[in-house]
């Protein structure tokens, strides 16, 4: 069942509803005509007893009727009087007799091959009987039954072809965006699935679909962007290497301009390497495989860490590093990993800043937050909603090198450990860049 198209499903079920309506109004005209056939007897019968009752004449015809039988019996059970046919014998069997002594009583009961309904009551030391055949009841709710098995299946099929007609029109807007979804492709990533014009639920289908759509087409255009600009930034150090390369080898060289040679090409090598590093964090933690080796560590003496290992950069800088934490907070993370962000924060503050460059904790209401400061110029407004996306560089108001990565691994860092990055400028002068983290996590590290 579950194989068949929806349509047809819906068209079965649709069909089973119709047939189970027809079944039930069906069985309700059928008792109801029985009932009414059942009332119309009793009412006969009812009047051709009081016609007997009060002159005992079994050949009248109000009392006998058509086709029908009466009949007189003594409190024994002996045959007074009878019309035509039931003057031999007693109508009433010696049980019947006994209750009809008592009262009123209704019997049907099989004369002469005919189904008969019999009325007997009391009337003085008597007994009189009256019946009325039940072959007319019996053909009308036949002849009904007849005609509802004709017209009953005739119904549904008709209701069934109507409802596979309108699951058609119902499905048709799902057929269109089918079709329109096999269009779109890598070379028609702006093309969208036609909408009803019915705010119904197909509607709300496709408006979702087209939603994400879009967010699938941000995504590729910034995986696209994010290979060119990776290219682009590999190509530059490699064009470095090999043209630093091909002078060393182009005629002979001093041991001395080797050396330079050798020195230049080992930090396009090691640009090189820090760049795959980060490419490779980035395409982890994008998997949600970034590795975490969490625990509880004394926050001061990680910004400590940090600022002892750029101190000498800081001092070629002529900036100072000052930190500024609780002694005993502490926090439950990866501390190398956390040491990598926080690294990077105080590199693009001592290259892209000015002033004192400060690292800072403080914690509040369960989260600890780790910001790096600095005192110059900030971030550009129209930077900061793209503060943490790849490649993402604010040349315009902090200069200098760099391949725009150190703020995306950030926030992966921060995402990898339950929490968030923030890049904002501070009041005055100088960028901030905070990173929150709860104190301890809801769910287990990966």
């Amino acid at each position: 069942m579950s194989r068949l198209p929806i349509r047809i499903r819906l068209t079965l079920a649709f069909a089973l509803v119709m047939a189970l309506v027809f079944a039930a109004v069906g069985a309700v005209l059928y008792v109801r005509l029985g009932d009414t056939l059942d009332e119309r007897i009793a009412d006969t019968l009812e009047a051709r007893t009081t016609a007997l009752a009060s002159t005992f004449d079994v050949t009248s015809p109000v009392v006998a009727g058509e086709e029908g039988l009466a009949q007189v019996l003594e409190r024994d059970g002996s045959v007074v009087a009878g019309s035509s046919g039931a003057a031999d014998r007693a109508l009433l069997s010696s049980r019947q007799l006994e209750r009809a002594r008592m009262g009123s009583i209704v019997v049907d009961t099989e004369f002469a091959d005919v189904d008969f309904r019999l009325h007997a009551t009391p009337v003085d030391d008597r007994i009189v009987v009256v019946g009325e055949p039940l072959d007319d009841r019996e053909e009308a709710l036949n002849g009904l039954l007849a005609q509802l098995f004709v017209v009953l299946p005739i119904a549904l099929l008709v209701s069934s072809v109507i409802g596979y007609v309108v699951a058609g029109a119902a499905l048709r807007p799902v057929d269109d965006m089918r079709r329109r979804a096999s269009e779109i492709s890598a070379d028609t990533p702006e093309r969208r699935l036609p909408l009803p014009q019915a705010r119904d639920e197909v509607y709300r289908l496709g408006a979702t679909l087209n939603e994400m759509l879009d967010r699938l087409d941000a995504g590729l255009a910034r995986e696209r962007r994010f290979v060119a600009d990776a290219s682009h930034e590999l190509r530059t150090p490699l064009a470095s290497l090999q043209t630093e390369l091909e002078l060393a080898t182009r005629r002979p060289r001093s041991q001395a301009e080797l050396e330079d040679a050798l020195r230049s090409a080992t930090e396009e090598v090691y640009r090189l390497v820090r760049l795959a590093e980060d490419l490779l964090v980035l395409a982890r933690a994008d998997e949600g495989q970034l590795v975490l080796h969490a625990e509880p560590f004394v926050v001061r003496d990680t910004l400590e860490a940090v600022a002892t290992r750029h101190g000498s950069q800081a001092a070629d800088a002529a900036r100072p590093l000052e930190v500024s934490a609780p002694a005993d907070l502490r926090l439950t993370g990866d501390r190398r990993r956390l040491e990598q962000a926080l690294g990077n924060l105080v590199d693009n503050a001592l290259r892209h800043g000015l002033g004192t460059v400060r690292l800072q904790a403080q914690a509040h209401d369960g989260v600890v937050a780790l910001a790096v400061s600095d005192e110059g110029a900030g971030f550009a407004p129209e930077f900061l909603p793209h503060a943490f996306e790849r490649f993402s560089r604010a040349d315009a108001a902090r200069s200098g090198g760099g391949v725009g990565l150190g703020l995306a691994i950030v926030d992966a860092i921060a995402r990898a450990h339950h929490g968030r990055a923030t890049a904002a400028n501070r009041e005055g002068a100088g960028a901030i860049v905070t990173v929150s983290l709860p104190v301890h996590p809801a769910r287990t590290l990966p």
